[in-house]
This record gives C-alpha cells, structure tokens and sequence, in this order.
C-alpha cells in the first residue's frame, strides 16, 4: 500500500490512513509512504535559498523552519515525542548550512537533501502505529536493498534490488514480525554509494518494486482523486474515474503528463503480473481504477485524455540528406550527444518533426542556451525551425478503432478552429498524440472531453464554422 504526499500531509491525515491500513489485519500490507503535504518542495527551495543566504543565516532559513514546525507539530498530535525526528532535523540544518558555505545545490546534494522528507515521514508513521499498538519497523529504502544507476534525481532501479529486498524483508519478519514502513523515492547507487532518487513521484516505483520482489497478491496506490481520471480535473470538473486500464494504457498515460502514476512503475508489476489498483485516500469506498495485462477492449474506444503543456516542436528538413542510408540515425546521435530525450516523432518524405520538454532536461535559465546548442548541432545536417509554446494531446484507448477517434476529434476541432500541427500514433498501439498551440490545449481537452464521455453532449457549433489563423 503506497499513500502520497496528500494522504499523509496532517498528524490527522495519518490516523486516518492508519485506520485505512489496520483494516487489512489478515494482508499483512507493505506500506510506501511519500513525504508529507509539500515537504519535498520546501526542501527545494530551502537549498536554492541556501546557495545564497550566506553561512550565518542558513540555519533561519524560512523553508527548514516549516518544514520543522510541520513535523514537530504532527509528533505532539499524535502523542509521539519529538526525538523521532530531531536527529534528522539537526542533520537537515547542518546540511542546508553546508550548501552555504558551497555556494552551490549538485544533483547529488539535491538527491540528499530531498530524501530527508520521505525518512522523516516514515519515522512518524512507524512510531504512532507502535504506540497505538501495531508492531511496525521503518526502513530507508537504500537500507532495504534499493540500488540504482548513479544518475542523481533520476536514478533506474538494478536488478540487484529485488532478491536484496525479498531477503530483508522476509528475514526481518521471521525475526520479528511487524508492519514495514518503508521510504517512496529513495535507493543507493551502485558506484557512488550516494543516496538517490526515482525522479518525482518515484515512491509508485518503489511500491511497485517491493510488489514484484516478494511476489505480492496485489499492489495499491492510494492518492487524493477516485483514481485514474478521463482527464485532468483541474482541466475538465466533470472528469470521471476509469474503471479499469491495462499496463500499457497507464505508462503511456504516465509518460504523456497524467500525474497520477510514475512512468517506470508499472514495468516491475507488468513483469510479474501483479494487478495495481489505484484508490482514494480521502474516499476509500471508491471503486478506483483496477490496471492489468488485459481488459475487455471490444467495445472501448476512448480512455483518457492527457495533455503535456509547453512543449517545443522541431521541424527538421534536409533536401540534401533525407531518403538516403542514415539520415535518421545521424539525427539521434546527435540527440543522444546532447542527452536530448524525444517525445514524438512524425516523418515524411522531406521532413522529420519532434517534440520535447526542455523543462524537464534543462534548467529554466539554461533553456534558451541548450535549444540554440542543439539547433546549431542539427544544423550540419538540415535546416531545423524550433517552434517552442506546442501542447501534445495523447488519446489514450483503442487505436484499433482510429478512424473513429480521428473523425470525432477532427469534428471537434472544426468547430474549435484548432489546426493539429504533427500526429503521431506510437508503437504501443493505445496512444495517438496530436500537437496544438499551447494557447488552444484547454479548449481542446474540455471540447474533446465532452464529445467522447459526457453524454449530454451538445455540438458546440452547428454547420460550417469560418476559423481565421
């Protein structure tokens, strides 16, 4: 059972997911527990505030004394003392004062630095179910058996991990039986011996892990909504839960921007074969979204709606070299030289177009810098126009049924006056992406939305609609 950062953001956010927990005495449930609330973005922005308050003013800072009031306060509501948290604090304090004196926040630091969030989390949890009277042990998941690449904020879990954690687990519970409450997010690496991390939203990943390593009945992930959604909420009000998604439909989901499960986290179970349910926190008679190898797709045509904002499209076009051996590998060398990872891709006989999300592989000072680095690196082999403010539109469903979708989505856009600038259909065969305006991606999701799952659509405009662009 894995709950996120909202399901655990009070001292009374705890005891109602203990409640939740306890009413699987016969489970024997794992728990995966984030940090609380918006721990993991205090610690953030308390280190890029230490690399330049200065020494004397690092241990004032704003962010550490939150971070320290939330969880002090949550030990004196749970009726818990303090020390179970106090070392970890001190150590935090001194850290953000040893980024000070630095001047700098290395990935690396940042791994550290972020993983106090998840071990203090878990330290609370652990103490208030021994007080009231459940055995539980806490584990820092590095020390369970979690090894990764050395690639710090981003790290990829090594097959090492999963007989390291079946054997650690099931040895520690022969010994004593209790209840593991272990850190979402955190794992080791494998040369450095560093802390490090899953990238955000990682402890579905480590959920997951532990699911396959000990070969578990059933993984659930409990969030803050009734489980996968039709759309973003924040988009579309009437968003409606799906009741069941296959493995496949929830990466591509996860990848495109749906922020409700990591992308890497159902490899482990898919692997295994263990169903994910995703359920709600604060509703936990909610049926949720039940995710398999398999469903019933005969008369599924569409899923959910994703949309991943500002994004950049290249249109890339080379007379000279496109048709001949290596064209296409040669542009990929170039995007693996510059660590550029790729979206989308559409080709046509005088043209490749991509998309990417420079917000993810850059830094928001660094952007302009890096596009025009690998805009003049493409241009050794075509001429490359960056158009930067692109939205990407992933149908998740059956593409078995494409014509279908594409004619209901085009109608919509006639109507919207959207022109679609790339169309990709990827090889997962359940996701075909469309790249918009960014302006116009709100109105999209909202009128597609209302065309595939609200019944009581109506057809936003009769006729023949005249759109000027």
């Amino acid at each position: 059972m894995k709950f996120g950062g909202s399901s655990v953001a009070t001292a009374e956010r705890m005891r109602e997911v203990a409640k939740l927990v306890l009413s699987f005495p016969q489970e024997n449930p794992i728990i995966v527990m984030s940090a609380m609330g918006k721990t993991t973005n205090l610690l953030l922005a308390g280190g890029e505030t230490a690399t330049t308050c200065g020494v004397k003013r690092a241990p004032e800072i704003e962010e550490l004394r939150r971070i320290a009031d939330l969880h002090n306060r949550t030990c004196d509501e749970l009726g818990i003392p303090r020390e179970t948290v106090a070392e970890l604090l001190e150590e935090l304090s001194q850290l953000l004062t040893g980024i000070s004196l630095m001047k700098e926040l290395t990935l690396r630091t940042k791994d550290y630095l972020v993983s106090f969030g998840e071990r203090m989390s878990t330290r609370i949890f652990a103490a208030y179910l021994n007080r009231i009277g459940t055995l539980a042990r806490q584990y820092d998941a590095f020390d369970l058996g979690f090894v990764t690449t050395d690639d710090f904020t981003n790290g990829e879990i090594l097959d090492a991990t999963y007989p390291a954690v079946r054997k650690k687990l099931e040895d520690d519970f022969r010994e004593r039986p209790a209840m593991p409450i272990v850190t979402g997010f955190l794992a080791r690496g494998e040369k450095t011996g560093a802390t490090t991390t899953l990238g955000r939203g990682g402890s579905d990943l480590t959920a997951t892990v532990i699911g396959k390593a000990l070969r578990l009945r059933e993984v659930q992930v409990w969030k803050d909504v009734d489980g996968v959604l039709t759309t973003d909420p924040r988009l579309v009000e009437r968003a409606i839960p799906v009741p069941f998604l296959t493995y496949e439909e929830a990466t591509e989901l996860a990848y495109f921007g749906a922020q409700v499960l990591h992308p890497q986290s159902m490899r482990p179970t898919r692997d295994a074969d263990i169903p994910v349910r995703v359920k709600n926190s604060y509703n936990p008679t909610a049926p949720g979204t039940l995710i398999t190898a398999q469903r019933d797709m005969s008369k599924a045509l569409l899923t959910s709606i994703v949309c991943k904002r500002n994004v950049t499209m290249l249109d890339i076009v080379s007379t000279r070299m496109l048709g001949q051996y290596g064209f296409l590998a040669k542009l990929f060398q170039i995007f693996e030289e510059l660590q550029i990872s790729v979206d989308v891709v559409a080709t046509s006989e005088v043209s490749v177009s991509i998309t990417l999300d420079p917000a993810k592989m850059w830094s928001r000072e660094l952007i302009k810098q890096e596009v025009d680095r690998m805009t003049e690196s493409l241009r050794s082999v075509a001429h490359v126009k960056v158009l930067p403010r692109r939205a990407i539109l992933s149908l998740i469903g059956n593409v078995q049924r494409s014509s279908l979708i594409l004619e209901k989505v085009f109608r919509v856009f006639r109507t919207t006056c959207t022109n679609v600038q790339m169309i990709s259909q990827g090889a997962s065969k359940v996701n075909i992406s469309l790249v918009v305006d960014d302006e116009e991606a709100h109105t999209c999701v909202r009128a597609l939305h209302q065309e595939f799952f609200e019944q009581d659509y109506d057809v936003l405009v009769e006729g023949d609609t005249h759109c000027e662009h």
